[in-house]
């Protein structure tokens, strides 16, 4: 898996409801689609958690191209890429409440 995720990306936004919390949205062009995924469709719903905080669920749908196969390992790294990101945009917001409202 190294050099996945250095070039360009390409995403479409398929859904965003304010009223159910949900984004979904689907890769459709770039390096991560390792020339084996036609697309990987992404949904985040975020739920209210006891504590008064959210909770955030994502689904992950991989779309192969023809008879391709992914590995477990490739499905994983993508998983880790995708927490990194959501965790350095919680890092953020969590330092610039002001950010969003």
């Amino acid at each position: 898996m190294d050099g996945i995720g250095l070039g360009p990306l390409k995403h479409r936004i398929d859904e965003i409801n304010e009223e159910t919390f949900v984004y979904h949205y689907t890769l459709i062009e770039g390096e991560d689609l390792l020339g084996k995924l036609e697309k990987v469709s992404h949904e985040t719903k975020f739920e209210p958690s006891p504590d008064g905080g959210s909770i955030s669920k994502i689904t992950s749908k991989y779309y192969t191209l023809d008879d391709a196969a992914i590995t477990e390992d490739e499905i994983k790294a993508s998983k880790e890429k995708a927490m990194g990101m959501y965790k350095a945009v919680e890092g953020y917001l969590l330092q610039n409440p002001d950010a969003y409202a």
